[in-house]
């Protein structure tokens, strides 16, 4: 939230195409978190969405909103 506060306050002095691609990131993110929410208050934090077997606690660790473990996080990219 503080990033896009910033990106909001710095007006001109940014680029305004980096800036908006900077906001649809920070977005987006925020919006994974809320799903992360989501997910926890169901019961389901933590299983991957794409084969349903537990998220390792490492990558929670490192990516908490993850949705895919990451063999399954490769599937959904490649």
């Amino acid at each position: 939230m503080a990033q896009l506060q910033a990106l909001h306050e710095s007006g001109q002095s940014t680029d305004a195409n980096l800036r908006s691609v900077q906001t649809e990131a920070i977005q987006r993110v925020l919006k994974e978190i809320d799903e992360a929410f989501t997910r926890i208050a169901d019961g389901s934090y933590g299983t991957c969405l794409g084969c349903r077997k537990p998220v390792p606690a490492e990558r929670l660790e490192i990516l908490p909103y993850t949705r895919y473990c990451v063999a399954c996080q490769g599937r959904t990219t490649a």
